[in-house]
């Protein structure tokens, strides 16, 4: 089956603000054939750890712009795909994949919004290679609403096909400059680039009757009774739709999660406060320290 999708042109990602990291790209995961999905992979090829980072709903690779330089300062290898219809990957008109291809030794999933959704399903795919957390405003989609805040959220998005990305980001992250907000911007050429963005509020698993319920309801269960890994979790503080209450509470889902870093001022996008983050995990897990 032939899969419409559009493909953003190379020059919207010119110049952007702390992005020096060379686009690679795989055209034949299993299930995506047609598909290009980009990816940066920075860092030794066989270092001991790798970090590999998933991203959420509106962004892309770009917001771990202030956390991969922290792990390669380290020594450590950093794998930031971008999802399909997002960022440099190609958007369908109408992920384990990459976790099967990389050639990878231990891995630490770093997941944010959707990439938690995503991915913290995949320990329980592969306990024996993922073996370290970092989790920052997620949730697991287990067929019940994170609340009022994610409900308007949902409504928003689908009252606003069209979406203004850029200003998007920066009323909910004050400290970005006009220049990176409209790099977060920059996949979304026009309102046909945004199937995505429209979709993927639909598509979280708040009903029990929805697509997607049960894996989340297993990777509960995993992670709660089955996983021996090490875990690290940040809240930002200020995020409305998945904030303190979501967190502690997933918190305690994660067995052996230890307190949670709290960041006062960061709100959904918490990575905009990555540094901080990256090198307090880095710590945790006893993988060096990145200079500051």
């Amino acid at each position: 089956m032939t899969v419409l999708a559009l493909r953003t042109p190379e020059d919207r990602f010119e110049s952007l603000p702390a992005w020096p990291y060379e686009p690679r790209y795989i055209q034949d995961l299993p299930g995506y054939e047609g598909l290009r999905m980009h990816f940066v992979d920075e860092g030794p090829a066989d270092a001991a750890v790798t970090f590999l980072c998933l991203h959420g709903e509106p962004t892309w690779g770009y917001l771990y712009r202030k956390m991969i330089p922290v792990f390669l300062a380290a020594g450590h290898r950093v794998v930031a795909p971008d999802l399909f219809g997002f960022g440099r990957s190609d958007k369908p008109e109408l992920d384990v994949g990459l976790l099967e291809r990389l050639d990878a030794g231990s891995l630490c999933l770093v997941v944010q919004d959707w990439g938690g959704l995503l991915g913290l399903t995949l320990p329980m795919e592969a306990p024996e290679r993922i073996r370290r957390l970092i989790v920052m405003n997620t949730g697991l989609g287990v067929g019940k609403s994170p609340g009022s805040g994610f409900e308007q959220w949902r409504a928003y998005a689908a009252a606003n096909p069209d979406l203004d990305v850029a200003a998007l980001m920066k009323r909910a992250t004050p400290i970005l400059s006009e220049p990176e907000a409209r790099a977060y911007a920059a996949p979304f050429p026009d309102v046909r680039y945004k199937a995505g963005v429209r979709r993927f509020p639909e598509l979280v698993p708040t009903a029990p009757d929805m697509p997607g319920v049960d894996i989340g309801r297993r990777a509960a269960r995993f992670l709660g009774s089955e996983w021996t890994g090490d875990s690290f979790m940040a809240i930002g503080m200020r995020d409305p739709v998945l904030g303190e209450p979501v967190m502690r509470a997933l918190a305690r889902t994660i067995r052996n999660c230890p307190e949670p870093m709290l960041v006062a001022e960061a709100g959904h996008f918490v990575q905009e406060w990555g540094g901080p983050i990256a090198r307090s995990a880095l710590d945790h897990f006893g993988l060096g320290i990145a200079p500051a």
